[in-house]
């Protein structure tokens, strides 16, 4: 008897949730930074807007050149996975800023 296929958006929509539990870590751990003004709080806006918008770029460059698959969830999955890395990266940043 075949296997019936995978369903690939129960892992896309668990990709999605995690990726939203940790951007609300970052979110959090930037407000406090920002919070207590001065240069690290200036350095730290200017960095999170650049970095957004960065970000945004690379994925459009992404879709534009046919990167992110050929199929609607191909697409949500790797744009989930480029998202990720780049909160991960902030998180584990602003993590041990917060310790140091």
């Amino acid at each position: 008897m075949a296997r019936a296929p995978r369903n690939p958006w129960i892992g896309i929509g668990f990709d999605a949730w995690r990726l939203g539990f940790e951007a609300s870590a970052v979110i959090g751990l930037r407000t406090v930074l920002i919070a207590q003004g001065g240069a690290r709080a200036q350095a730290e806006s200017t960095r999170m807007v650049s970095e957004k918008i960065a970000a945004g770029a690379s994925l459009q460059v992404m879709a534009l050149s046919g990167r992110l698959g050929a199929t609607p969830a191909s697409a949500s999955a790797r744009t989930l996975a480029h998202y990720q890395r780049k909160v991960s990266a902030n998180r584990r940043r602003l993590a041990k800023a917060a310790v140091g």
